[in-house]
């Protein structure tokens, strides 16, 4: 008797995902396709891929497909921050000694035909150890975990997408060996120009000069079924903001995974840049924000943020779950905002916030709430993230704080009409003191693991070390104003 399968022997699929997956066989056979990437996001959220055969793919329907687990040890800049070839793989975990293969199983829903790329499809893998245990560090796996939860009380998480980023033209043909780098130590990014000015806000004009490019990625983002809602021409010279219209949150994250390094990968082939750094090391560029749109509903499919009366812009449920996400923004800002580049953006009036509070309509505060009686758009809007971020660890954030919030009926204060001077916490100055405030919190230590917050702690302060490094070694003092040669190297290029 065969040994059954494994993704059939652990029950990794539902009898959709059993469906799906024959679906897209036939889809394979039809677009006659070669290869397929095999896709995960590693903790920064940048995507890692294989490529494999068609036969190869077939057979990871059934039993998935062995990755090295080393994307999950390494930092931003590729510097191995875990001593994985000791026992223990410098976590004091038995099953990280060696540097062992994990299992990755493709998510059938997440398949999609790439348009730039002849001949090749693409999906979203989830990652397991070998046992069938999903894998400690996957942040998509984090994101399940909190679903999970809500999918216990009869609820869904819905969430918009807003995201802004940098267009440029390339300015420099080929790669020179100033553009490499190594293990832990980035080369410069390739040279690149602006667009347009700046500066000149929803200048259709500027958007004029963007347009061939955008309208390439206009209709590659219709061929991956993004939802696609609006293109603009934003503030910073080259500047765009993308908005999508509201979905699930595990698809959401899967979409913003996906539009990111479709966006990426479009550009580039065209002779254009796209980065999602947050604040580029070039005159006049503006930081670049990601708002995430957010709201809870029902089986039905009712917002239940929606107030019932005028006294208050949203329900009691709303304001249970905005509450705790006043609660908890300070350690959940490393999460919308993980990088160094990032917290350039936390100025005062700047259309970014700086402290913690919320406000109706007001683009100034933290915490954004749109909508009221009778709309069924009602949303509570977070204003802290950056375009670097993790999706599914953001979001996870959010999920954790707002439930804490409704499970324990947490009060909100009064609204902010002077967002920049109430007497409210001031939001981290930097990745230091955000990873403080992280590691101290029970609501994270509890929702995402006291192994997941040690691990991504650790990762992320091998990173900060790197910075900090660089300015003693420069005796540069580090200035929120100013952006600097390290944060240009690691971040521009990666994101």
């Amino acid at each position: 008797m065969n040994a059954p399968k494994f993704i059939e022997h652990h029950g990794l699929w539902g009898n959709e995902e059993s469906r799906l997956a024959a679906d897209l066989i036939r889809q394979i056979e039809v677009e006659d396709l070669n290869l397929i990437r095999l896709a995960w996001a590693d903790p920064h959220g940048a995507v890692r891929a294989k490529a494999v055969a068609v036969p190869v793919f077939m057979d990871a329907l059934e039993n998935g497909y062995n990755i090295n687990v080393a994307t999950s040890t390494l930092d931003a800049a590729g510097g191995r921050v875990f001593t994985s070839f000791v026992k223990g793989g410098g976590m004091g975990l038995d099953e990280m000694t060696g540097s062992p293969n994990l299992t990755i199983v493709p998510d059938p829903s997440t398949f999609r035909v790439l348009p730039w790329a002849p001949g090749v499809g693409w999906v979203l893998c989830n990652e397991y150890f070998r046992d069938g245990t999903p894998f400690h560090f996957s942040s998509r796996q984090i994101l399940r975990k909190q679903l999970q939860r809500l999918e216990e009380k009869n609820l869904t998480h819905i969430v918009g997408l807003e995201i802004e980023w940098y267009l440029s033209k390339l300015n420099q043909d080929h790669l020179t060996l100033d553009n490499v780098g190594e293990p832990g130590l980035r080369g410069k990014p390739i040279e690149t120009t602006p667009m347009e000015p700046g500066y000149s806000y929803h200048s259709e004009t500027n958007l004029d000069l963007m347009q061939p490019v955008l309208s390439e990625l206009a209709a590659t983002y219709r061929a991956l079924r993004l939802p696609l809602r609006s293109v603009e021409n934003e503030w910073g010279p080259g500047q765009v903001e993308c908005t999508f219209n509201a979905t699930n949150a595990l698809e959401a994250a899967d979409d913003y995974v996906l539009f990111r390094t479709a966006t990426r990968q479009v550009c580039r082939r065209l002779g254009y840049f796209a980065s999602f750094m947050c604040r580029p090391a070039f005159k006049g560029h503006y930081s670049s924000g990601w708002h995430l749109h957010q709201s809870l509903v029902d089986d039905h499919g009712h917002n239940l943020f929606i107030p019932e009366s005028g006294d208050h812009p949203l329900s009691a449920t709303g304001q249970n779950f905005l509450g705790g996400l006043i609660e908890h923004a300070l350690p959940a800002t490393v999460f919308a905002t993980p990088t160094v580049n990032g917290y350039r953006r936390f100025q005062p009036n700047s259309l970014a916030p700086d402290r913690v509070g919320w406000g109706f309509d007001h683009r100034g505060t933290l915490m954004r709430v749109l909508g009221g009686i009778g709309d069924p758009a009602t949303r509570i809007e977070n204003r802290a993230g950056e375009p670097a971020a993790n999706p599914y660890l953001f979001i996870a954030s959010q999920i954790a704080a707002g439930l804490d919030g409704l499970e324990n009926e947490t009060s909100l204060g009064p609204s902010d009409d002077n967002p920049y001077e109430t007497d409210h916490p001031m939001l981290p100055s930097g990745l230091a003191e955000a990873l403080e405030l992280a590691a101290t919190s029970k609501l994270y230590k509890a929702q995402f693991g006291d192994l997941f917050m040690e691990y991504y702690s650790k990762l992320k302060l091998a990173e900060l070390v790197r910075f900090q490094s660089f300015l003693e070694d420069n005796a540069i003092e580090d200035d929120p104003a100013v952006v600097t040669e390290w944060e240009q190297n690691e971040y521009y290029d990666f994101f």
